[in-house]
């Protein structure tokens, strides 16, 4: 997020955040008996580098190398037509198969679930996986879609007018997730 607003609160620091992808790389091995057959979707931009950090951790948890690809779901979106008039479209970088995968979507935030929806579609693209499975650092509410994360780093209860604003070094210089009033 760009902007020189200062922020009404910080949600998490940098520690809190590594401290929270951890755990969730916890959660994602028990869930699914260990690592075979995962593979990590970072949905554009910064489910990117969470996903990368989630492979990373499970490497040094049980040593397996989980393969992570960027999932670009600008096409996908049901609110195109509202974005741009030309939207940017980058290419989703997908270097292995999702056949018969378990496929766990990474993005930052979850808000309305329409992002998710459009992830699945983009997904669907590729192939046909196994399973699906939904990772997000936060989940701040206010679902118009009956989706839900299956591994949550944090639940903050936010109003419609509050952004969450989730930042990694490689994008913004810094990483912690702020809070701003719109």
């Amino acid at each position: 997020m760009e902007t020189n607003l200062k922020p009404k609160a910080q949600l998490m620091t940098e520690d809190a955040m590594h401290r929270a992808l951890k755990r969730m790389s916890h959660e994602i091995l028990e869930q699914n008996e260990g690592s075979e057959g995962i593979v990590f979707l970072g949905i554009r931009r910064r489910g990117v580098p969470l996903a990368k950090e989630l492979a990373r951790n499970i490497l040094s948890i049980e040593g397996s190398e989980i393969p992570v690809g960027e999932l670009d779901i600008t096409l996908y979106r049901d609110d195109l037509s509202e974005m741009d008039s030309v939207p940017h479209v980058s290419e989703s970088k997908v270097g292995f198969p999702v056949k018969d995968k378990i496929v766990i979507l990474v993005d930052d935030v979850i808000y309305t679930g329409r992002t998710a929806r459009a992830a699945l579609d983009a997904v669907s693209a590729l192939g046909r996986p196994a399973q699906i499975q939904l990772a997000v650092l936060v989940d701040r509410g206010h679902r118009e879609l009956p989706i839900r994360a299956d591994y949550v780093g944090k639940n903050v209860p936010t109003s419609r007018n509050e952004i969450v604003s989730v930042q990694v070094a490689e994008f913004d210089g810094q990483t912690c997730v702020n809070l701003y009033s719109k």
